[in-house]
């Protein structure tokens, strides 16, 4: 097993805290050994850096992370793998009236 350290940065104000708290408890459950912490940044972000390696950035898709890719990942680099980008967005919900 290899460390991984999962750094989120994410915009308190928009609440995107929550949203933090609950892919770390994922990523807990999924990879005991990773090291998740997460840090309050810019206005509307939601950035994802694992071992110091920018990988998701909300600021960039205006979206957020499908958390099961994340873990995935994660999963990959605890076992060798190389760290690479995220691209797998969750889905948007249509809310129709």
């Amino acid at each position: 097993m290899y460390d991984v350290k999962v750094n989120v940065e994410y915009c308190e104000p928009c609440g995107y805290k929550t949203q933090f708290l609950e892919m770390a408890d994922i990523i807990q459950k999924n990879v005991p050994t990773a090291i998740v912490s997460g840090t309050e940044g810019k206005d509307g972000s939601f950035e994802i850096k694992i071992n110091d390696q920018l990988v998701y950035s909300k600021l960039q898709t205006l979206a957020f992370p499908d958390c099961t890719a994340v873990c995935e990942t994660v999963k990959d680099i605890s076992k060798g793998k190389p760290v690479r980008k995220i691209t797998k967005q969750q889905p948007i919900e249509c809310i129709t009236s």
